[in-house]
């Protein structure tokens, strides 16, 4: 058995800190169009979202295994690896944050293990062809199911009430987003949260701590589900007013429709084992309850920029792990640069970030960056 060394408490916090960033991305899945809404506030929101996020961390560690024994070859992997992509992943969380941008906190951490492994074990140490069939094709499938569902969906909300009270139907469906967004978040908990049990649980076996095909230990699962949870009650404010304002004109019904369509595809994934992106699910549930809207306004633009973000998130996120990887594997002093750089890239993200604030208060305000408005009619 292998014992416990700096390197992989490094790699533990490193995932956990990886966590944190996913948990206040990702706020925006489940709750934008609540917010958006007026169905919660803005802070009850959060809340409600970081406790469920902790509660379904516990429900399944099936993605969490497909992460530790999946993509990489977990008999080539070594710690200073599972570190390096860890830091791909963070740094690109935090700069599509800062331009509020919803791209996968997923493929930004399959991009950087995937970088860092190929540079420090070679292509054998990937396994292509699940990264294939378990992230690749989930990522284009799963948003336009998602999408397809929500806007049928939002078609039969405005039929079947077309002759109620618009009030008592906008407040019905605002109960009813409560339920469907509280379902998301306990959707994005079993599926988001095991990723980052799967990376710790990689490290552990990579160090001997724990034998090849194990599954996570309790303890990996109650940190990583406490980690996810923490960074979504932080709130992510820059991407929920991107998804809840600036990508189409959501009302209470098509919140409500585009909700249920997203939990009731990460739920299935997360069962079957695949790890794919609760952005992109929840983004394609958004755009189909735009179009299923008569005269609803859906924002090209912006879709277009999340897409190309999608597009890139994973070979970017895989360019960071790869350089890392190659300065890290030099050793102790290239592990203490890494960390440095790292450091001061967050810093300076953050300090940008506070030249344009986007708080709870401000979190309904249109977004500044220009738009390109389609109308679309169901």
């Amino acid at each position: 058995m292998g014992h416990w060394s700096f390197l992989v408490l490094v790699v533990v916090i490193a995932a956990l800190a990886f966590d944190f960033t996913n948990g206040f991305h990702d706020t925006a899945n489940a709750m934008a169009t609540s917010v958006a809404t007026g169905a919660l506030p803005p802070r009850v929101a959060v809340v409600i979202s970081g406790a469920l996020n902790l509660v379904g961390a516990f429900l399944s560690t099936e993605v969490a295994k497909t992460i530790s024994g999946g993509i990489v070859d977990d008999t080539l992997v070594t710690p200073w690896m599972i570190f390096a992509g860890l830091v791909g992943a963070i740094v690109w969380n935090l700069l599509t944050w800062l331009f509020g941008l919803p791209s996968s906190s997923s493929h930004a951490l399959f991009g950087g293990l995937i970088g860092a492994v190929w540079v420090g074990a070679g292509v054998k140490g990937v396994h292509f062809t699940e990264v294939t069939e378990k992230i690749l094709i989930p990522a284009v499938a799963s948003p336009v199911v998602a999408g397809v569902v929500a806007m049928v969906a939002t078609y039969l909300a405005y039929v079947i009430t077309r002759r109620g009270r618009e009030r008592e139907v906008t407040r019905g469906f605002r109960f009813g987003q409560v339920a469907s967004a509280s379902l998301v978040s306990l959707a994005h908990g079993t599926n988001d949260a095991q990723k980052t049990m799967g990376v710790i649980t990689l490290t552990l076996i990579s160090a001997g701590i724990l034998s090849h095909g194990s599954g996570p230990p309790w303890w990996v699962v109650l940190l990583a589900g406490m980690a996810i949870a923490l960074g979504t009650y932080a709130g992510g404010w820059r991407i929920i007013r991107t998804m809840g304002k600036g990508l189409a004109d959501i009302q209470s019904p098509q919140g409500f429709a585009a909700e249920t369509a997203s939990t009731t595809v990460i739920l299935a994934s997360s069962h079957l084992g695949f790890a794919l992106s609760t952005t992109q699910v929840c983004s394609g549930g958004i755009l189909g309850a735009g179009i299923g809207r008569r005269l609803a306004e859906v924002r090209w633009g912006v879709a277009g920029r999340m897409a190309l973000a999608w597009v890139f998130t994973l070979p970017a996120a895989a360019v960071v792990g790869g350089v890392s990887a190659a300065v890290a594997k030099q050793g102790t002093a290239g592990i203490v640069v890494i960390c440095l750089a790292a450091v001061a890239v967050a810093v300076a993200i953050y300090t940008i970030s506070r030249r344009d604030p986007v708080t709870a208060g401000n979190v309904n305000d249109q977004p500044t960056a220009p738009v390109v408005p389609a109308t679309t009619a169901a």
